[in-house]
């Protein structure tokens, strides 16, 4: 089984943040395939029905980070 990761930082006004995960969300409500922008690339998933989400909020001086971590299994569930 092989691993992918593919990490993109960039500078975003709020604005455009906001868009970034508007896009997403919308993507996920609407169905099974979500496609993520990677810079010049897009990156298609399946995304199943239910997914674990994890908020994470660490503040460390004058540096605030959050995080929205989503997860699920490519594993196929029969029952």
């Amino acid at each position: 089984m092989s691993t992918l990761e593919v990490t993109r930082e960039e500078l975003l006004t709020r604005e455009e943040a906001a868009r970034r995960l508007s896009t997403l969300a919308a993507a996920l409500a609407d169905g099974e395939k979500v496609v993520v922008s990677l810079g010049s690339s897009n990156v298609k998933m399946h995304v199943p029905d239910h997914v674990r989400c994890e908020i994470e909020l660490e503040v460390d001086g004058d540096e605030v980070e959050l995080e929205v971590e989503l997860k699920w299994s490519t594993a196929r569930h029969e029952g």
